[in-house]
């Protein structure tokens, strides 16, 4: 379908009433949050109609070129137009709702109206989250690697290893490590520096490994920011970097970037998942389990290295953010003596 809005601008009360099957007379756009959607667009729509929802969230291609082209050179609109499409109404684990979708393989624009969760509290990367609340993460995680495990649904989604994202996290982690010596150097644990040029190198290797059988459907930027609680479950959202990959790709960034070293150290989290996973039916060994966690948990000091170097260190929050992440990654990987996998 090419026929859709591809920006905020392009939204008629006409086009609304008729994909939500509802007479819209009026409605009002608002973008979501500073910080919030930045390769892509993301918007909360506020509909003046006697039925239906009182909002929606919406969310097109970014209006700034080069958000653009780092969004397609990943495949991120076309990834989650598929998630909300095709893998969503599979599953068990809560997403928003979509109400309508829409993906143009020439131009890249997308348009997807979903479920606002306003009901829901978001989550903080920065406040951390309870053991309850950990808890019921790992649980909706290992629901949706079973549910997904070793499936041949869904082709366009593709593995974790594409050159794209090996190339990427080379160059990322080259060109952000001077950066996080320089600003962060006092929590660099003792002999990292010495390794990340052999982690650049190694990074091919190490996503081959990681993208190796069993695979699943992965979340692929499974962290706080992105969870919505509800009492008694959560639901995931922002699903732009879904992927192919090992089952501990989302927890080992969930565990190491999202939770601080007491929640980590507060329950056996990796054995949780394990029983989780086992409990919906997967047989998977525990030590695979262990060994390929500590993999992806020395991968993902490539995010926190990118992420971190990228933040306006200038902004309080950037600071706040690129300090905890790079605490809790740091200690996580001291705690795993993940760093003796570098080569």
């Amino acid at each position: 379908m090419t026929d859709f809005p591809h920006s905020p601008s392009d939204l008629t009360s006409a086009w609304l009433s008729d994909v939500l099957r509802i007479p819209v007379e009026d409605f009002s756009v608002e973008p979501l949050g500073e910080g919030v959607g930045i390769l892509g667009l993301v918007t909360r729509i506020t509909l003046n109609a006697n039925q239906g929802p009182k909002t929606l969230i919406g969310k097109f291609q970014s209006p700034v070129e080069g958000n653009r082209d780092i969004a397609n050179l990943y495949n991120m609109y076309e990834r989650e137009y598929v998630f909300y499409t095709e893998i969503a109404p599979t599953l068990s684990v809560r997403s928003p709702q979509c109400h309508f979708s829409a993906y143009d393989p020439n131009t890249h624009a997308f348009c997807l109206l979903l479920e606002d969760l306003n009901d829901y509290r978001v989550g903080d990367q920065l406040s951390g989250c309870s053991v309850e609340e950990c808890e019921s993460i790992i649980r909706a995680l290992a629901a949706l690697h079973a549910a997904t495990w070793m499936t041949e649904d869904f082709k366009q989604i593709g593995r974790h290893n594409s050159e794209n994202q090996v190339a990427g996290m080379q160059a990322g982690l080259a060109a952000g490590w001077p950066k996080i010596e320089a600003e962060f150097n006092a929590l660099v644990p003792e002999g990292c520096a010495e390794k990340i040029p052999q982690l650049v190198n190694q990074i091919p290797s190490l996503l081959d490994q990681i993208t190796q059988d069993p695979i699943c459907i992965s979340h692929g930027d499974l962290r706080l920011d992105n969870i919505f609680f509800a009492d008694d479950h959560v639901a995931l959202v922002d699903f732009q970097a879904v992927c192919r990959s090992a089952p501990e790709h989302d927890l080992a960034y969930f565990l190491t970037q999202s939770l601080s070293q007491s929640m980590r150290q507060n329950r056996d989290w990796l054995h949780l998942y394990h029983e989780e996973l086992v409990r919906h039916g997967v047989d998977y060994p525990f030590d695979a389990c262990q060994h390929r966690f500590k993999q992806c948990a020395l991968y993902f000091l490539c995010y926190a290295v990118v992420i971190a170097s990228a933040l306006d260190l200038a902004n309080e929050r950037g600071q706040r953010l690129a300090t905890t992440i790079l605490t809790n990654s740091f200690t996580a990987l001291v705690e795993l003596d993940a760093l003796a996998l570098i080569e």
